[in-house]
This record gives structure tokens, sequence and C-alpha cells, in this order.
């Protein structure tokens, strides 16, 4: 059982409540918001660890949102959308959610989703027994306190971004397959046609890398997947 903080913002009230009932039964805090502009708000006020955030709403869609809580905050975002293509799919992750869920869901899978995500936002957060520091050319990573600079800047990954950079750095040289590190950082499985690790790939080489084109950190193995370093 979770005594963590969900938000849910959705416009559709019946959605707000049907999600609370599942969360409510999982042991989770729940607050909610009908547009984003509230949610912002609650952001601002609460301590909030997970945001379950529809795409499609008045005032401030879900897009804007999640653009406006990743400039201040790393907390984990599921987009829910009524839009099941790909380029909407793309967009959502694009702008710093963490998972994506088109409308209509499963609830049980939205309730599955959410541990996912709690488990390895707590797992990414939690201070080891001794610190350790990765480097290379100009990037570090603390894993101890999850935190990335390049060049001794602070560079703000979402907690997805992190979980990337962290199993493929900590795995240097090893090539991953796209479903491998699909199953290792999200905790399901992998299915045809999903490009969620390539869009995130991609944000990640726009943190961290010089040029995304010609990558210093995370290499493309084609046909086969990335990995960290040469």
């Amino acid at each position: 059982m979770g005594q963590e903080t969900i938000l849910i913002v959705d416009d559709e009230k019946e959605i707000r409540d049907l999600i609370e009932i599942y969360l409510k039964n999982e042991g989770y805090i729940v607050e909610k918001a009908g547009t984003g502009l509230e949610a912002l708000q609650l952001v601002e006020e609460r301590q909030i660890d997970l945001i379950i955030l529809d795409v499609m709403m008045p005032v401030v869609n879900g897009i804007d949102a999640c653009i406006k809580i990743r400039e201040q905050y790393n907390t984990p975002i599921i987009m829910l959308s009524a839009k099941v293509e790909d380029i909407d799919k793309i967009l959502g992750l694009s702008v710093g959610a963490d998972d994506y869920l088109a409308k209509p869901f499963n609830p049980l899978e939205l309730i599955a989703r959410v541990k996912a995500q709690l488990r390895r936002f707590t797992k990414l957060n939690t201070a080891h027994t001794s610190s350790k520091v990765l480097e290379q050319d100009g990037l570090t990573l603390n894993l101890e306190t999850g935190k990335v600079h390049k060049n001794g800047e602070e560079i703000n990954l979402t907690p997805t971004e992190l979980s990337i950079l962290k199993l493929l750095w900590m795995n240097k040289g090893m090539v991953f397959k796209i479903e491998t590190i699909y199953e290792r950082v999200w905790g399901q499985e992998y299915f045809d046609n999903n490009n969620t690790v390539m869009v995130h790939i991609r944000k990640l080489r726009e943190k961290i890398e010089e040029n995304p084109r010609t990558p210093d950190y995370i290499y493309t193995v084609w046909g086969v997947g990335y990995k960290f370093g040469e």
C-alpha cells in the first residue's frame, strides 16, 4: 500500500472520480484538478509524487501544463489522451511525460503503470550507502543524488531519462536492445511498434550531447539498440 500523493488532472469529472476510486483502493492520497491551470497551482502548493495528466483540457492543456511542470519539477507524469496516433504519443513524451496511455484505458493497467513509475522514481532518489560518481568527458552522474552535470552545469533530466542514462552508463560498452531498455526502465513487457524508447533517447541526447546527431555518449548500434561509450 502506498502513501504517495497522486494528482489526477482531467476535465471529465467521471474519469477523475473513477481513477480516484482505484487509487484510494491502493492506499494512495488523491488530489484532483479539472484544468491544467488548477494542476499547476496544486503542484506549487502541495507535495505531489506523481501526476496523471490528460492532454485535451480547457484553459491550459496537458501538453502546455507538462512543459511548465518540467521547468521546475521531475515528478513522474503519466499522460492520458483520446488521441491514439503515434505523433500524439511522441509529442507527449517529447515534452517530458514519462509514460502515455490512450483512452479508453483499463484502470488496472493505469494503476500498474503508476506503481512502476513510483518504484523507479523512489529507487532513483534513494541514497546509496556510499557516494559514487560516474564521469566521462565533462559529463558526470552522481549515483547517490541522481544529479547530472555537463561541464559543471546541472542538467535537469526527467525520471525516465535518468533511468535510461543510468542503465546504459552503469553497463558502459554493453549494447542494449530497445526491448530490453523498455522492459528494464518501464517494468513492462515490450510490444511491437513501440517508439517510446526512441523518443526518450532523442530527448536525452538533446540534453547531454553537444551535437545529438553525432553523439559523444549514447551511441546507436544500428539494427540492435543503444550503448553508452565507444
